[in-house]
């Protein structure tokens, strides 16, 4: 089987034991169905409810690499020239399985506790805390990474998992917005603008993004208020207005919506990640000149995916080889090339400048940018939010 890659060049699965179900483009399918918080109160429960079973015993490294390896990751999601160069150099057969949420990942391993016969997850940095208090996931040894060295300070020491005790960066990105300069000719660079071009310009044209927190941190950020906020006060404003005046000026509900919506024309303005800008621009035969992207001010998120261990791993040896194999410069400048957004391994944002790299300021924001971003949090808001969205949707275009 022959795909196309992020950058429309084919590369071969043909080694990998698992088909990669046809997501159409990894980034689209991992953070579509994300919708993170919308059952992360159902996550809990499940492994609240099932904390008196023990879990299955995870199997001590010894340094000799074992012949398997199991992966539970996003579809479309792992560059496979990377998958196919491990399994040649080391010997070891890598399964691969996809998943289409954290919620579907989480409810797997807290089911099958410890016996799932997962070794690698790639949970969303937010879930650790979750995940790592429900005892799902190995703390990691960092003598066996030794690329771990090779990430940028920047992207290690997060706050949902400070010292990466469970967890190191895979890929990283953030939110911002593209629009048609065709339909709003005015320059754009704040979310204020965002919602301000919503009601006007790009009236009934609009696209957000499915996931609560993105859609809510919209109104936080252009009212100055933390996109991780939890007062009851900030949650009625946001819902008034996002309900009441904004919804009935959006057309679409829809994560993908910029990777048609630039090259078909189908939307004048799209909240969106930055790979998936990215994306829709190369979509054209020419880049095109009449969208610009965004990375608006004064925040948006910072989301990051990771490397973790599952409780129960009985390939540790091989899954340790695997993360620090990924974790070299050459193959995670292939991993942005495939999948689009940044590893967070120093130095390639300056190699994909000096290269044939399209594009290369949608998938490396600046260092000032990336100064200003928010990680979003899971927290008491969570529900609330869901239930925002499900009214803005109800009143969506009327």
């Amino acid at each position: 089987m022959r795909r196309t890659s992020r950058t429309g060049r084919p590369s071969s699965a043909a080694d990998v034991v698992a088909l990669i179900p046809q997501a159409g483009a990894a980034r689209i399918t991992r953070r579509a169905l994300l919708g993170g918080f919308a059952v992360t109160a159902a996550g809990l429960a499940l492994t609240a409810c099932t904390r008196e079973t023990a879990f299955g015993a995870s199997v001590a490294p010894d340094g000799k690499l074992e012949t398997q390896l199991n992966v539970y990751s996003w579809g479309d999601y792992d560059d496979p020239s990377n998958i196919t160069s491990f399994q040649k150099k080391h010997g070891v057969t890598v399964q691969l399985d996809s998943y289409g949420s954290n919620e579907e990942m989480i409810a797997k391993l807290g089911a099958t506790r410890g016996t799932s016969g997962y070794d690698i997850v790639v949970p969303t940095g937010s879930y650790i805390p979750m995940m790592s208090a429900n005892g799902l996931l190995q703390k990691l040894d960092h003598s066996r990474l030794r690329n771990l060295s090779n990430i940028d300070p920047h992207y290690l020491d997060q706050s949902w998992d400070r010292g990466n005790v469970y967890s190191v960066c895979k890929d990283w990105g953030t939110t911002g917005f593209a629009y048609n300069t065709d339909v709003i000719s005015r320059p754009m660079t704040s979310w204020s603008d965002f919602l301000d071009a919503a009601q006007k310009e790009a009236s009934k044209n609009v696209a957000v993004l499915e996931d609560p927190w993105e859609v809510a941190s919209m109104y936080f950020a252009a009212n100055g208020i933390d996109p991780n906020t939890t007062k009851k006060a900030d949650l009625d404003a946001a819902e008034d207005y996002l309900v009441n005046t904004l919804a009935p000026h959006i057309k679409a509900f829809n994560s993908t919506a910029v990777t048609s919506g630039i090259p078909e024309g189908t939307f004048a303005l799209c909240q969106a990640f930055n790979g998936d800008a990215r994306q829709g621009m190369l979509a054209t035969d020419t880049i095109p000149k009449n969208w610009k992207f965004v990375y608006p001010t004064p925040t948006a998120n910072l989301w990051m995916d990771t490397w973790a261990i599952a409780t129960g791993a009985q390939h540790p040896d091989a899954a340790y080889a695997f993360i620090d194999a990924i974790l070299e410069p050459d193959a995670s400048y292939r991993e942005v090339d495939y999948i689009g957004y940044s590893t967070g391994v120093k130095g390639l944002r300056e190699r994909a400048q000096s290269e044939d790299f399209a594009l290369p300021e949608l998938v490396f924001p600046t260092d000032d940018v990336i100064a200003r971003l928010t990680p979003a949090q899971l927290n008491g808001a969570a529900e609330r939010l869901v239930s925002i969205v499900n009214r803005m949707m109800a009143k969506a275009g009327s």
